[in-house]
């Protein structure tokens, strides 16, 4: 078995010829998804991304669509800008989001998996924070090593293009992938990636089962429970229906509260406070022993 065979085994795309929208952005990441999908039979259409924030981004913009005309494959290019300051990663990511069509399959590999979830620790996550990116169709390459990848694409014909901002450290997930984890992989004495996708695939299962124990719950509006009734309900029920009642989905995704706003809005159950201000200019209050959402 070559490398590409070897990775279409671990790959999860759609079945042979089906229509699938891939995010390019030309680095060896996305080249090697369009290599690898052009592979599984797919029928692709390739969008990229022009953030304008660096001079060359319009070079590479050109780049990869002289590449699609020479493999024959539908571009798109989407033009979004994105100023400098703190928090780009993020706005870029909402900005990438807003332009690119729903369900657009990318590149992001083990690695990536793996320091999203370290990156979410450190933010203080539970236990959706602890497996991203796990079940999700637009992720076919989560299984794939980075490394793995940009082999088959060094072996193909595709010049792929490299960020300098990739080895930056202004960016923190950066500093994830160069300095933490290889640190990590040292104290452990082992590669830890693998380790961390597989506790990713195990908490995404205790999630799902415990997304059927609370379904009932879920299933029941904020403004339909009464508070009395909440207070007797265990700590981690009542959190749980609160951070799904409370999460705001935006084009950035779907964001659950922070832990203080919990915090917060325990108390307006509980009755300590009448009202609490959340992120998104929302408001909980209670009146009545019932609870709204403004």
């Amino acid at each position: 078995m070559n490398l590409e065979e070897s990775l279409l085994a671990q790959c999860h795309f759609a079945p042979r010829g089906h229509e699938v929208d891939l995010a390019v952005s030309g680095g060896p990441d996305s080249l090697g998804l369009l290599l690898l999908a052009r592979a599984a039979g797919l029928l692709v259409r390739v969008h990229h991304v022009d953030h304008h924030a660096r001079a060359s981004s319009g070079q590479e913009a050109e780049r990869v669509r002289a590449l699609c005309a020479e493999l024959n494959v539908p571009f798109t290019l989407h033009d979004v800008t994105v100023e400098p300051g703190t928090n780009f990663e993020a706005r870029a990511r909402a900005a990438r989001r807003a332009a690119l069509p729903a369900g657009v399959l990318t590149g992001h590999t083990m690695g990536d998996l793996a320091e999203t979830v370290l990156l979410n620790m450190m933010r203080g996550a539970g236990l959706d924070g602890l497996s991203p990116m796990i079940g999700d169709p637009t992720k076919p390459l989560i299984d794939v090593r980075r490394n793995d990848l940009h082999y088959l694409v060094a072996g193909s014909s595709l010049q792929p293009i490299y960020d300098e901002t990739n080895e930056s450290p202004d960016f923190r997930r950066n500093r994830v992938r160069h300095e933490l984890l290889p640190v990590l992989c040292d104290v452990a004495g082992r590669d830890v990636v693998p380790l961390l996708a597989r506790q990713a695939a195990l908490v995404h299962e205790d999630r799902a089962w415990l997304d059927v124990i609370s379904g009932p719950d879920l299933a029941r509006e904020l403004e339909d429970v009464d508070c009395r009734e909440l207070r007797a309900w265990p700590s981690a029920r009542l959190r749980r229906w609160l951070r799904t009642q409370l999460s705001r989905d935006d084009a950035d995704g779907v964001h659950s509260p922070s832990s203080e706003e919990i915090e917060r809005a325990l108390g307006v159950v509980r009755g300590d406070v009448v009202a609490t201000e959340l992120t998104g200019k929302k408001r909980l209050s209670r009146s009545a022993q019932r609870l709204t959402l403004e």
